[in-house]
């Protein structure tokens, strides 16, 4: 059988031998929860509570503002002890709700649960889908429910779940399709009806079988096809996926929509799912823990807000002092250099490099050897957009599509080099986004 691929692409070694076959573990309540109202792309949540307020697990707490936005739940029941600036994944302080664990773990009455799906409308799908404080759970974190809603004269004909979870070392969505394959059903099938999709497609890369076997027994009968994917990173990337599934190509800077597909993690369809089974909105996710310096790596599902010192304790701590601490997978999760920083819907790993790990030689100037032009899967010139990022040619790197780069990190991973050509890439589009928008 042929394998559905994108072209291009490269083949970093997996490194999920430590935790692939790792059941889920759930992680103790914290005593202390630190929710930042910033969690998503677009306008960061409103709080609806003050501090000295006593909340309830899956309580609304913050609501969303604007289209772009979702509401925030409390992920424990307590005391809201604070609402002020704490440490957040972006590097900055941000504003967050703290909530102290009363040990009682209280649910809030006001949740509805057993939704049939049979009776909801598309519209009221929707609803449910913002309601539940959705968004991208493999790391991109964009309101789900917007994705739902395309502009006037677009159709959405096919719904695609990215089981792929093609970044080194993480296996929660690996984990999630073999533990909890009847919620991610019917998360798809409610996408599905939210969109008046005719089908769905659920993409995962062959090197989990178990997971395929799982997921199209799960689905047998229903208009949804699991498709074994080729082994390759970005395999699970919005435009990768869909050109693997549909054969469809997504124009340059246009979105998935123009193609008539949604595309949605796993991760996010199992919430969904929870959400009309249990009623409990997005309090938790799974996240792997793992890298060399963690002694008892770990699939383990995490309170929202709970501390990833917390985290990494429970997984029985440093193995030596850290290299590097990256919040989701290597190729694109931020590095931190604090352990106060909570665990968020967007978060998908804790990836914990040794020192030896990360000392590596300084990086020499580009000797134009095109191995970054080779394996980028967006068509681009990272050599160059590389040369006009490093010396601030914002213009020329504009118009050689440095916008269209979804940094991947596949030019980096190649570069004989080490060019840090991803971050480059980065800092030059922040300057072209903040110029646009002083202008």
């Amino acid at each position: 059988m042929r394998l559905r691929t994108f072209k291009k692409g490269i083949h970093p070694p997996g490194n999920k031998e430590r935790t692939a076959s790792l059941p889920i573990e759930v992680l103790p309540l914290p005593q202390q929860v630190v929710l930042p109202l910033g969690q998503h792309l677009g306008a960061p949540s409103e709080p609806v509570v003050s501090v000295g307020a006593q909340v309830l697990t899956g309580q609304k707490i913050a609501e969303a503002k604007g289209m772009v936005s979702v509401p925030l739940h409390a992920s424990i029941s307590g005391r809201v002890v604070a609402i002020e600036p704490r440490p957040h994944a972006c590097g900055q302080l941000t504003p967050a709700i703290v909530i102290e664990n009363d040990g009682n773990e209280r649910i809030s009455s006001e949740l509805v649960s057993n939704h049939n799906l049979d009776e909801l409308s598309a519209e009221q799908i929707k609803d449910l889908i913002k309601q539940a404080g959705l968004v991208g759970m493999g790391g991109a974190a964009f309101p789900t429910h917007v994705k739902y809603s395309p502009p006037p004269g677009k159709q959405i004909e096919y719904v695609i779940l990215n089981g792929a979870e093609c970044e080194p070392y993480l296996t929660c969505d690996h984990r999630l399709m073999v533990e909890r394959s009847s919620d991610l059903i019917l998360g798809l099938l409610a996408f599905m009806k939210a969109a008046k999709a005719q089908k769905g497609f659920i993409g995962v890369e062959v090197n989990k079988p178990d997971a395929i076997a799982n997921l199209k027994q799960a689905a047998a009968g229903l208009p949804i096809e699991v498709l074994p994917l080729q082994v390759k990173y970005p395999q699970g990337e919005e435009k990768m996926l869909i050109y693997a599934a549909t054969g469809r190509v997504v124009p340059v800077g246009a979105l998935p929509i123009e193609t008539g597909v949604v595309v949605n993690n796993v991760a996010t369809a199992a919430a969904l799912g929870e959400y009309l089974r249990t009623g409990l909105p997005l309090v938790s996710r799974i996240i792997t823990v793992t890298g060399q310096g963690i002694p008892n790596p770990k699939n383990v599902e995490v309170r929202l807000g709970t501390l990833i010192e917390d985290v990494i304790n429970y997984c029985g701590g440093f193995k030596e002092p850290p290299g590097r601490i990256i919040l989701g997978g290597p190729m694109t999760g931020p590095a931190q250099y604090r352990l106060d920083i909570p665990v968020m819907k967007g978060t998908s790993g804790i990836l914990v490099q040794t020192r030896a790990e990360v000392e590596k030689p300084d990086h020499a100037p580009c000797i134009r050897c095109g191995r970054c032009v080779d394996v980028c899967p967006y068509n681009l010139l990272p050599n160059y957009l590389g040369d006009y990022a490093e010396h601030d040619k914002l213009g020329e790197a504009e118009k050689y599509g440095i916008l269209d780069c979804r940094e991947c990190g596949s030019c980096t991973y190649i570069c004989p080099s080490r060019r840090p050509l991803i971050q480059l890439i980065k800092n030059a589009k922040s300057k072209i986004m903040a110029s646009r928008k002083k202008g």
